[in-house]
């Protein structure tokens, strides 16, 4: 019995002589009755929210903290949050290969959210000790001059930052991986409730960023970010209760062993028989013959793109060959998938490097401009701005899910009203006008005579948010529906390895651009601690054009990607031959 419940012959990569069978808590077969569909998913969704409340209230305030409190330059300031998000994101992938391959979605998450509790508790240890932190001093009084945290006062401090990293990142594409295994994808009804999950996962997302960006915010900025690192940790408590206590009603998916190992196989297998002429006939492959059988859930049909891998197909021994000799068409399709998204992955990196500003230089911005509100006392915490599009999409995600979904889906006939890459290209094409927004704001605020009100920067925010519901949710979904028994948690983590990138890549941008643009008597665009002298809006203008040259570019990939669903019992009787069927999905926009 392997990962799922499920009873196969032969290696990891011949699972479609399989039918999927999830298992419960005690490894028993589930029932549709007592497992699995949204009443299980609800528990998921509670830690998705808490532990995005617990780590969003962390990262979207931690320059204040780095700035302010370990005293670090602001671009050094800048880099360390993205080196710390961008972190998060890549560990997805560590995450991911754990869970598919030995611990399960279940038991990753629960042993990676207590490793991220202790990182949050000890940040808050670290915030109230006096004697774990710098003196204090004002960065802006002493124009950037206050001595930085070193020693073992630094070491705490990246100690706490990569626990908190380290449990996060294996967290997250689990989070989305065992809430998607709820829903059976062979099952008509439960196929249409697996996009309106995606929609409510990204609902629990937003709520729990709105609840770190107004509550939690305000509780570090006037209650101390001992405090606020303290919430933060208690918040993380409360989803792994929520976690728990869904364990009963859990549809489980064992791990099946080292995911890669099929891959490969794949790989070696084609060099080996690399002198071998690919037969016209793909009948003729390997482990084909099984692809047009209906309860073959874990099969994908064969596509001629990438024919080159097909050649680990070509059986040319009568007896039985090495699985590093000879793999079945299932495993070089899941192969070609991998390969196939790395375009459409690539394209989404640019966007997360304008997410990155919004969250390091744009609450920067907030913070030189007039943060009251009205001609009252009450000042607006700027990290707190970015509650503005959350408190926009809390009503939004329900007005897609509720209205446009069901229009859509009678217009297309796509469970999803549209089809992922869809989504994904109207997020990509909108977030260029939220750097737009920034770079005009950025211009006006360092021409005015006049401090401006924070709300100004509220736009690039709005904007931004918009994009995101349709990118983020449309890249999830797009990974999960196109990833393979035993690799959902895998390529699910790819979109937040994309995160990761576009956080790295926001770090390198600023390194470069400080350089480029620096000369004998002045420093780069960024170089300085003071935004006034800075040239931010140049780089917002530059990040806008970087953002509309990979929106074409992302046009180009996503034509030229072709979906290979898993077949289904509902699509098999009609199923078109491989060559039809590549032709009919080649136009994915």
């Amino acid at each position: 019995m392997d990962r799922g419940g499920t009873k196969k012959v032969g290696s990891r990569g011949e699972s479609e002589d399989s039918q999927e069978v999830s298992v419960d808590w005690k490894g028993r077969p589930c029932r549709d009755d007592k497992h699995g569909g949204m009443a299980a998913a609800v528990f998921v969704l509670g830690l998705m929210s808490f532990e995005m409340m617990a780590i969003a209230a962390v990262g979207n305030n931690l320059i204040t903290y780095v700035f302010n409190d370990m005293h670090f330059p602001l671009s050094k300031s800048a880099n360390i949050v993205t080196n710390f998000i961008g972190t998060v994101f890549l560990l997805s992938l560590f995450g991911g290969f754990l869970s598919d391959s030995y611990l399960g979605s279940f038991w990753t998450m629960l042993i990676f959210g207590f490793i991220e509790l202790s990182g949050f508790v000890l940040l808050a240890v670290q915030a109230h000790l006096p004697q774990l932190r710098p003196e204090k001093c004002d960065m802006g009084l002493s124009r950037g001059q206050c001595p930085e945290a070193k020693g073992y006062k630094a070491t705490i401090f990246y100690l706490a930052l990569y626990l908190v990293a380290l449990g996060s990142g294996c967290l997250k594409p689990n989070i989305i991986s065992l809430g998607a295994d709820q829903f059976r994808k062979d099952h008509p009804k439960q196929s249409k409730k697996l996009s309106t999950y995606f929609n409510c996962a990204y609902f629990a997302f937003c709520s729990g960023e709105l609840i770190a960006l107004t509550v939690l915010v305000w509780v570090q900025t006037h209650s101390g970010m001992d405090l606020g690192f303290g919430v933060s940790a208690a918040a993380m408590a409360a989803g792994l209760v929520s976690l728990i206590s869904g364990s009963f009603r859990y549809r489980n998916k064992p791990p099946r062993g080292s995911i890669f190992t099929p891959i490969a196989q794949v790989f070696v297998a084609a060099i080996t028989k690399r002198k071998q002429i690919c037969p016209s006939n793909s009948e003729m492959l390997h482990g084909s013959s099984s692809i047009n059988m209906v309860s073959k859930s874990s099969s994908l049909i064969h596509t001629d793109k990438l024919r080159f891998l097909d050649k680990a197909c070509i059986k040319i021994q009568n007896g039985v060959e090495s699985p590093w000799r000879l793999c079945t068409v299932t495993q070089v399709e899941q192969v070609k998938i991998l390969i196939s998204v790395v375009p459409i992955f690539a394209c989404t990196i640019i966007f997360n490097t304008i997410l990155a500003q919004l969250q390091t230089f744009s609450v920067q911005q907030g913070s030189v401009m007039n943060t009251r509100l009205g001609a009252k006392s009450f000042q607006i915490p700027p990290a707190s701005l970015q509650a503005i599009p959350y408190i926009m999409l809390i009503f939004l995600v329900p007005l897609y899910e509720m209205v446009f979904v069901p229009i859509a889906r009678r217009l297309t006939a796509k469970d999803s009203g549209i089809s992922p890459l869809q989504r994904v290209g109207i997020g990509l094409f909108i977030a260029t006008f939220s750097m737009v927004s920034a770079a005009v704001v950025e211009s006006k605020r360092r021409n005015s005579t006049a401090t401006l009100s924070i709300f100004w920067i509220a736009p690039q925010f709005l904007i931004f948010g918009l994009s995101e519901m349709f990118t983020a949710v449309g890249l999830i979904e797009f990974f999960y529906k196109q990833s393979l028994e035993g690799m959902q948690s895998f390529l699910t983590a790819m979109t937040y390895c994309s995160y990761s990138f576009g956080f790295y890549l926001s770090s390198l941008l600023v390194s470069l651009v400080n350089k480029i643009t620096s000369t004998p008597k002045k420093g780069g665009w960024l170089s300085d601690n003071d935004l006034n002298r800075d040239r931010l809006d140049l780089f917002y203008w530059l990040l806008a054009a970087l953002s509309l040259i990979n929106f074409f570019n992302y046009l180009f990939c996503s034509r030229w990607y072709s979906y290979n669903p898993s077949v289904s019992p509902a699509a098999a009787l009609n199923q078109p031959q491989p060559r039809d069927l590549e032709t009919a999905n080649s136009n994915s926009l």
